[in-house]
This record gives structure tokens, C-alpha cells and sequence, in this order.
């Protein structure tokens, strides 16, 4: 049967190698058939929109997914993909890096300052708002730094993150598997909070941030896990389904917004 369309715009920098997003593309496949919708990605290369090159494909999507990668080649591009999603209220998943991209945006827009970054990315910035952790600092050359499998995660209560999980039979706390080395520097914590952002998962331990959102938007979420690892075309991992119901809900606003501008052309020229 045919489906309604989602369109969901995927900002990688290996897009011509489709497969290496292949867990992110099934995922978002298994949460759009858990709704009766036909997922349809539009593949958007972080290098062109860091150029400035094919910016109009992120005004054509109904959501927007930046996942995980490494190295600094497209994470200008990965920038500008979560500024837009931040500025004109588009759904918006970001998946590790995705979820450090979205930080390090909202820190350069409270900052006024493209300086906020990664250290991974600039060793001397000035906000090194994604941060190697202290204790991980002296084994940095060692390949002993990255955290790596299953880590548990507190759910702050009346998030959107945290009513994802509930709404598919979840608790309080959560399983999440892991493959990164960088993490969010709890420096800017508070003045992040004080801006909007919502640190809506933490360790058992409060020491790291696992989920972020923003709170004066529909839906902006990121996780520093991979919720990716864990969908099944059976049962979609609740992060990409409450995505991709949010991604619904902009396409039918979008659409109704079409519709009253028609009517509104078609007034006028009546008159």
C-alpha cells in the first residue's frame, strides 16, 4: 500500500558509501514502518553544506539526522545542518558526533563566537566545549580512551527523551552501547542549562552527559550512545521512533501551511 512520505535528510560526509550509514538508515526504516509511513533519506554531504553548496536540500526535509563519524573532514557542514534544524524548529537526531555537533552549535550561538569546539577538532580552542575527560588525558595515545559497549543511563523525568523511552515500556534508567572517546565538558554545563539545553541523560554518577535536548523545541535531541545498534524492524529503539513521529507531525504542518497560502493566493485573485 502506498504510505505517506518522510522525507529525512541524513548529513554525513560518506554519503557515496550509503552502507556506512547502514544501521542509521534501517533504524529510521523500522521506526517509519512502526507508523505507516514510508521513510524516504536524502542523502546531504556535510562537505558541500560546509562549502556553502546545497544548503536548499535542508528546507526539503521533514527531519534531519547527523550521525556518528570522526575526524574533522564535514563537521563545519554538520554545524550548519543542526543551526538550521535549531533556527527554523525542524526534528532534529543527532547520533554521538551528531549529539556533540549540537552542542558545540548552541554554544556558538550563546557565545556570539565560531570559536566554541571540539578538542578533538581544534587542540587550542578557546570553549573546548566537547573535552577528553581529565582521567583520560594522560592515556590519550594509549587506544585506551574510548568508552566502548554497554553504559547505563539515568532518565531526567518529564524530558522528551525520557517520555520516548516511557512511552515504548522503559523506566527510569537505561542500557545504551557506546563507541566514542570525546565527551560533553561539564564546565559549560550550567551555562548551557541556563540557555536551553536540557542535559535529559546522565551516568549513574551525574559525571557524564549521555542525552541533550532543547527545551524550546519540538524535537532536538541528541544521545552520545548509538541508538542505532539497538533497532529491530520488530520493535524500532524509541529515540528514532519519537523522531520520526515528530518528523510526521512537522510534514503535516508544513503541508497545512502550503495549503492556507494557496487558499490565500486564490482569495486574492478572486478579489
Amino acid at each position: 500500500r502506498e504510505k505517506p512520505i518522510l522525507r529525512i535528510g541524513l548529513v554525513g560526509k560518506y554519503i557515496e558509501l550509503e552502507d556506512a550509514y547502514f544501521s542509521v538508515k534501517e533504524a529510521l526504516f523500522h521506526a517509519g514502518l512502526a507508523i505507516g509511513r514510508d521513510v524516504e533519506i536524502q542523502w546531504i554531504s556535510s562537505e558541500n553544506l560546509e562549502k556553502g553548496r546545497e544548503t536548499n536540500q535542508l528546507e526539503n526535509v521533514d527531519g534531519i539526522v547527523v550521525p556518528g563519524g570522526f575526524g574533522y573532514r564535514g563537521i563545519e557542514g554538520k554545524v550548519v545542518a543542526a543551526r538550521y534544524a535549531r533556527e527554523h524548529k525542524v526534528p532534529y537526531l543527532g547520533l554521538c558526533l551528531g549529539m556533540q555537533v549540537m552542542c558545540i552549535e548552541l554554544a556558538r550561538h550563546i557565545y556570539g563566537t565560531d570559536e566554541p569546539n571540539s578538542t578533538e577538532f581544534d587542540m587550542n580552542t578557546k570553549y573546548p566545549i566537547i573535552d577528553l575527560m581529565p582521567d583520560q588525558r594522560d592515556i590519550a595515545d594509549m587506544g585506551g580512551t574510548m568508552r566502548l559497549g554497554i553504559y547505563t543511563c539515568d532518565l531526567k523525568a518529564g524530558s522528551l527523551a525520557a517520555k520516548a523511552y516511557q512511552n515504548q515500556g522503559y523506566g527510569s534508567s537505561i542500557e545504551e552501547r557506546h563507541r566514542h572517546r570525546f565527551e560533553f565538558n561539564n564546565h559549560y554545563r550550567e551555562t548551557m542549562q541556563a540557555n536551553g539545553m536540557i542535559f535529559s541523560g546522565l551516568s549513574p554518577d551525574k559525571r557524564l552527559v549521555e542525552i541533550s535536548e532543547l527545551a524550546d523545541h519540538p524535537f532536538m535531541i541528541g544521545s552520545q550512545f548509538h541508538p542505532e545498534f539497538k533497532s529491530r524492524p520488530n520493535k524500532p529503539h524509541p529515540l528514532f521512533l519519537a523522531f520520526v513521529q515528530a518528523a510526521d507531525t512537522y510534514r503535516m504542518q508544513q503541508d497545512d501551511a502550503k495549503q492556507d497560502l494557496l487558499l490565500d493566493k486564490l482569495q486574492e485573485t478572486a478579489q
